[in-house]
């Protein structure tokens, strides 16, 4: 099994607050669908960390 390359995003206060935001927006848009939410998640409480 091959191990991913981690990449790293450096984000100011402003862009870290819109990408908190999105994801939001999409993990709202996952439950009216009925589905999983896990990865979204998973992005919400790393991105919400560096604020």
């Amino acid at each position: 099994m091959m191990k991913d390359k981690k990449r790293y995003l450096y984000l100011n206060d402003e862009e870290t607050r819109l990408v908190l935001k999105s994801l939001i927006r999409f993990k709202n848009k996952l439950l009216q669908q009925g589905r999983y939410t896990d990865c979204v998640d998973e992005l919400i409480l790393k991105v919400s960390d560096t604020l």
